[in-house]
């Protein structure tokens, strides 16, 4: 990549520069995921200090996650448009301030509402980030680069239940939202002297707001949907309905792309095979991820009755385990191509969901979903490279969105599926659900492993994809 940073200089893809740029985006990206997990563990506290009841307490996670998933599209289109650079450092500054309100909130309204714009900040930010990753990086680098970006967003997600629940045992809850101001303000100082600056799409064109209602509406009513799903069935008329109502805003966007003169994406994009393996992967993969770690944290503190400090520090090594997946997978994946990395990772994945399906205990709980975030870790590295293999600089930002807006439909997927079928052990009655849980998400990640098969392309990644459009 070239272009000039904030002080005139040129940065390109041969500047040592790009590997700290990786760097710092890669931590911007970690607060965004951490935050998703991190907050479990603090809940019982809040609920306990803020005297807010179940539902209210639901929605500290869903409001985040909701407006995550609804407005990544937004975001990725958006840094296409007016340039990463922009975008990225928006995000971050609202990501960082909402996160100081978040912290501060004395009442349901205040939290809700940071955590709200949490999300925004964290739509804007992430696909733009992702986009400057795509376009910085050629070839193995940029294998080796996805990998560590994807290790840590599975990592993220781990070490979010250490850190929750070493921050809730110690200074207290609303230290889940305060350490993010420190660390994003030196990054958003970092990142203003280091990101290059880009240039903006075509100035004729323009952001598509009424297509992007329209997604974004999509998006949210979806994962609405899925989120409340255990609680009222799958089947049930609120649960349909949601869904059908989603897909007719879905349907409403399609039709709007085809005639609208500057579209919010080109909806052929995600006819394209690697585009559409890539999504599969990173939807089965997050949903797999989220599932196993709301089970194992479940697991520990209702059934086992560990504090949310022990169960923390029962996760690190499950977040070890997901960086060594994600990148052993960068290693190998330039010369296996993504078919092979996806069908291991997968299949580690269902192995170690097996484990605790057939054996109760903590040692097999932390042991199994260690074993299944390595082959996770993986097939996230799979994911990423199949989808923006072979996209051009100009639908960096939305390929990206497309991958981020999926990756928040996983976890909202494997969240409502296990919650579902382990209603009754999460309610802290038997330990029957956990081993039905455990049973579906390796049952799944087997089944994703043979589709992955057929799915995804056999092509090694484009060592000079990007490059033509630079």
């Amino acid at each position: 990549m070239s272009g000039e940073t904030s002080g005139g200089q040129q940065t390109t893809a041969a500047d040592p520069r790009r590997w700290r740029l990786l760097a710092l985006l890669g931590v911007a990206q970690f607060m965004l995921i951490l935050d998703v997990t991190v907050v479990a563990i603090a809940l019982p506290h809040i609920g306990a200090e803020l005297g807010l009841a179940r539902g209210t307490l639901t929605w500290v996670v869903s409001a985040y996650t909701l407006m995550f998933g609804g407005l990544m599209l937004l975001g990725g289109r958006a840094a296409d448009l007016f340039g990463s650079r922009r975008i990225v450092l928006t995000g971050l500054v609202v990501f960082v301030a909402a996160s100081l309100v978040t912290g501060l909130a004395s009442g349901a309204e205040m939290l809700i509402g940071g955590r709200i714009a949490q999300g925004v900040g964290a739509a804007l930010l992430s696909p733009a980030a992702l986009s400057v990753v795509t376009k910085t990086f050629q070839g193995e680098e940029r294998n080796k680069a996805l990998g560590i970006w994807s290790a840590l967003g599975g990592g993220g997600s781990a070490i979010g239940v250490l850190l929750g629940g070493v921050l809730t045992a110690g200074p207290g809850w609303q230290w889940v939202f305060y350490i993010n101001v420190p660390i994003g303000v030196v990054v958003l100082i970092a990142l203003g002297r280091t990101l290059p600056a880009d240039q903006p799409g075509a100035s004729t064109a323009r952001l598509d707001f009424p297509g992007a209602l329209l997604v974004t509406a999509g998006t949210g009513t979806a994962i609405y949907a899925l989120i409340n799903a255990g609680d009222r069935g799958w089947l049930s008329v609120a649960t349909v309905g949601t869904l059908a109502v989603a897909a007719v805003l879905y349907a409403g966007f399609v039709a709007l792309q085809r005639v609208v003169g500057s579209p919010l994406m080109d909806v052929r994009i995600l006819t394209r095979r690697p585009v559409a393996a890539g999504t599969f992967l990173i939807l089965v993969a997050t949903a797999l991820m989220i599932a196993v770690f709301f089970l194992g944290s479940f697991y520990l503190q209702h059934l086992k009755g560990y504090g949310a400090l022990r169960t923390g520090l029962l996760f690190l090594p499950v977040a070890l385990a997901t960086i060594v997946g994600a990148q052993s997978a960068a290693q190998v994946i330039g010369r296996t191509g993504p078919r092979p990395v996806a069908l291991i990772g997968l299949a580690i994945a269902a192995i170690g969901t097996a484990l605790p399906a057939f054996w109760d205990s903590s040692v097999t709980v932390v042991v199994g979903i260690s074993v299944a975030a390595a082959g996770i870790g993986a097939s996230f590295v799979a994911a990423s490279t199949t989808a923006l293999s072979q996209v051009a600089h100009h639908e960096a930002g939305l390929a990206s969105g497309i991958l981020s807006t999926f990756h928040e439909f996983g976890a909202a997927l494997g969240v409502a599926a296990v919650s579902s079928i382990a209603a009754a052990s999460i309610a802290g009655t038997s330990s029957t659900g956990f081993t039905r849980g455990f049973t579906f998400a390796a049952i799944t990640a087997a089944a994703s492993a043979v589709l992955a098969l057929f799915v995804v392309p056999a092509a090694k990644p484009m060592a000079n994809a990007l490059r033509h459009a630079h």
